[in-house]
């Protein structure tokens, strides 16, 4: 075991999860971020060593390893000061398979509902008291952290594609929730990105077992079948899937629904995530914990008190007159998803979703699916696109996906005019949308909306 390591991107939220691990384990933990955040604030008091300035003479020369995130800009002072160095360096996804590679593992592929399905799952094993390691790709609001850790029994990580990170992994149990085409700046093209999952698959031990959504197209789950012969594949989902849901109604904001694999049946369970999106990764979540042998009892409890994940349709806040729901939905099927939610909950309220577009080869490669799924709103409103690790793409922002929107009332603003625009609109139901920094904007959102004036007329 190490004894000191130095984390480049220490507030990500997959390399936050590994630097707890280690910090747990009692490894001196260093770490640069170009950004404090609440993430990074709480890493400082569980005693981690965190500096905000590209200064390489903050780099301790004690450091045995550095842990980097695939998302820095090469051209960053401390990696190259590394460089030079000759300071021993692996990407996140290396150390994370090196970990998990000794144990029991379970990873969450699909470029949808990994960390929903996730964090279900190891509120599920955790429930029981199987002892597990879960490194989560967002903050459980059970625990308030994105790493779980009882043991080292099982270990549940997030299998993610960006980089084909997730070939770094070898898991006993996988899922893979969605292959709708995703970060196309590193595949190029979609069949190409559906090669590297079936690469993925590939690397589950024999014997082992994967579960399909059954919103992957028959012709794709026939690929896995044809090319993955020493393991188990299975379906969840709907109809004549392996493993199944039946969406029976909604009681005080839970969802009531059963579960059924073959004969068998769970009936009545109750979570509180809307969607039936949602019910699909809690029934991938239900069928692994069988797996594992965890009695219909404990599933059932631990489903129930399950509160789900901040940003994952997060209620914020919510008055007689209004609502505020925080959701990290990026993709345009994401959206689609957590609109559908929205709708499903509150059917004849007017609904506004605050939307900030992530990357700009993903607002590029998907601009049309964007405006048509943000089209479904009775209001919207688009903030500046955040670029995260991307340089500027001409002709590519926000304004691009506001020209195409058929909405009546859109509107297209900054983030330091948001608060201005929020006061002057008739607000109901609001959405804010999107994986940049809204979240940072919470309280300013939320105050907005709510000391707004009830019944003002839109503008």
């Amino acid at each position: 075991m190490y004894k000191n390591l130095y984390f480049i991107g220490i507030g990500g939220i997959g390399m936050s999860a590994l630097a707890r691990y280690f910090n747990k384990r009692g490894v001196t933990i260093y770490g640069y971020d170009k950004t404090q955040t609440d993430l990074t604030i709480q890493l400082e008091k569980e005693g981690m060593l965190i500096h905000y300035e590209d200064r390489p003479d903050l780099i301790p020369d004690s450091i045995e390893l550095v842990i980097r995130t695939p998302a820095i800009p090469k051209d960053l002072k401390e990696f190259q000061t590394i460089l030079e160095r000759k300071i021993p360096h692996l990407k996140r996804a290396e150390v994370l398979g090196q970990i998990t590679a000794g144990n029991k593992n379970i990873a969450i592929a699909g470029t949808h509902g990994k960390t929903t399905t996730s964090c279900i799952l190891a509120h599920l094993i955790y429930s029981s008291q199987i002892p597990m390691a879960a490194f989560l790709g967002g903050i459980a609001v059970n625990y308030n952290s994105n790493f779980l850790d009882t043991g080292d029994d099982w270990m549940v990580e997030e299998a993610d594609e960006y980089d084909r990170s997730f070939l770094q992994l070898s898991p006993n149990l996988a899922i893979i929730g969605s292959l709708d085409p995703d970060h196309l700046d590193i595949y190029g093209t979609h069949e190409a990105m559906i090669e590297s999952y079936l690469e993925f698959g590939k690397r589950i031990k024999p014997n082992g077992l994967l579960l399909l959504s059954d919103t992957i197209p028959e012709p794709v789950q026939n690929q896995f079948r044809t090319q993955l012969k020493t393991i188990r594949i299975k379906t969840y989902g709907l109809g004549g899937s392996d493993y199944r849901f039946e969406f029976i109604g909604t009681d005080s904001g839970y969802i009531l629904f059963n579960y059924i694999r073959n004969n068998y049946n769970m009936i009545n369970l109750r979570l509180k995530m809307p969607g039936n999106h949602n019910l699909r990764n809690a029934v991938a979540a239900i069928a692994l914990a069988e797996e594992l042998g965890i009695s219909q009892e404990s599933i059932r409890a631990s489903l129930e008190n399950f509160k789900g994940i901040k940003r994952r349709f997060e209620w914020i806040k919510e008055s007689d007159t209004r609502v505020l729901i925080d959701d990290y939905a990026h993709h345009p099927e994401e959206l689609n998803s957590a609109i559908g939610a929205c709708r499903s909950m509150y059917p004849s309220r007017k609904i506004t979703g605050i939307f900030q577009p992530h990357l700009y080869s993903r607002t590029r490669d998907f601009l049309h699916e964007f405006a048509s799924v943000l089209s479904q709103l009775d209001q919207l409103i688009l903030v500046e696109l955040y670029p995260a690790r991307e340089s500027e793409i001409i002709g590519i922002n926000s304004e691009a996906i506001y020209n195409l929107v058929s909405l009546e009332y859109k509107y297209l603003t900054t983030k330091k005019s948001l608060p201005e625009l929020l006061h002057k609109l008739d607000l109901d139901v609001v959405m804010t949308l999107g994986a940049g920094d809204l979240d940072g904007m919470q309280l300013e959102i939320e105050n907005a909306i709510f000391n707004t004036v009830a019944n003002k007329k839109t503008l």
